[in-house]
């Protein structure tokens, strides 16, 4: 097998498949409103966020599906890789943490600036890269993703000052397995892992009468190919079968705001045998999770003028 190399050596975009902005006004162009970060807060996500052309989901497609051969020369580059995740033989999940080290439109998917904008303004600090996914539902048989929180596999990282985005890569829609909420439910606290490729419901044993009657009212969060959805890392979420006859893929990024430290004692996942855990008390930094958006660079600390969520950082 012919080597590949490991693009996480460079925090800096490879290609010109991102426009990089070079003013103030540039990156206030990228910005949520006052309303949308109302929305995120009550709520705990906010939805419907354009941030890919059709040019640059078609790019991102056609890495995806050279990813998801096991033969490419990167795949020992994965964090984690699983041809198929689902817990249901019937049913198939792809699912890999780790493409950015391999290809470069994913890699650069790091680098977009409306991405990085608005983790910006959700976590309200400087924001630093935790790590991707790439989910795909082939047509048919596409399976679940079971209702969970992302924190509670984040654990080892500390303090909770996460953020999730998720980037369609087709149109998700309801009958392919678009991601649901259950809008509020980011003040629930943490609850503990139920599973994640398995039964739906599994939580449903962990919560009490009033969580159980929220699963009755999930929301399912339908976007168009190059549109993404931002979400709290204790919101509940999780998706539905893909019935029907096209695939639905995925790109995934999670942010940690600068300064969120190692706490390897409290490690359940995610890739305990390969993801790069700090030693304890290191915070977020190196190679594998490089600083996104610094306001003090980006914006030369002129922030007054863009709208952002008091960080958890307290900073």
């Amino acid at each position: 097998m012919t080597s590949c190399e490991d693009l996480s050596r460079h925090h800096l975009p490879l290609t010109d498949l991102f426009m990089q902005p070079t003013t103030h006004d540039q990156w206030s162009d990228h910005a949520l409103s006052r309303q949308q970060l109302g929305h995120f807060e009550q709520h705990g996500f906010v939805s419907g966020i354009p941030v890919l052309q059709p040019e640059q989901v078609e790019v991102l497609r056609e890495q995806l599906s050279r990813l998801m051969d096991p033969s490419h020369p990167g795949n020992p580059l994965f964090y984690e890789f699983h041809s198929n995740e689902s817990q249901d033989p019937d049913t198939v999940l792809f699912h890999a943490l780790g493409g950015w080290r391999i290809e470069k439109a994913f890699h650069d998917l790091l680098y977009c600036p409306r991405l990085r904008m608005i983790a910006y303004q959700l976590l309200g600090t400087a924001v630093r890269f935790f790590h991707d996914q790439l989910f795909c539902k082939p047509p048919a048989h596409g399976g679940v993703v079971s209702w969970h929180q992302d924190y509670s596999y984040w654990r080892w990282t500390q303090p909770m000052a996460h953020l999730t985005c998720w980037i369609a890569l087709d149109d998700a829609t309801v009958e392919n397995g678009c991601l649901c909420y259950l809008p509020g439910s980011h003040r629930w606290g943490l609850l503990p892992i139920s599973g994640l490729s398995g039964d739906m419901n599994a939580v449903e044993e962990l919560l009490d009468s009033d969580q159980q009657a929220a699963l009755s009212e999930q929301v399912a969060v339908t976007l168009r190919a190059g549109e993404a959805v931002f979400h709290h890392p204790l919101v509940m979420h999780g998706s539905h079968h893909n019935r029907t006859s096209s695939p639905r893929r995925a790109a995934v990024i999670n942010y940690a705001a600068n300064g969120v430290w190692s706490h390897p004692a409290t490690l359940e996942g995610p890739g305990s045998e390969s993801f790069p855990i700090l030693p304890e008390g290191q915070p977020l930094g190196g190679n594998f999770y490089p600083l996104l958006f610094d306001p003090q660079r980006e914006l030369a600390g002129e922030t007054s003028q863009i709208p952002s969520l008091p960080s958890s950082l307290g900073t």
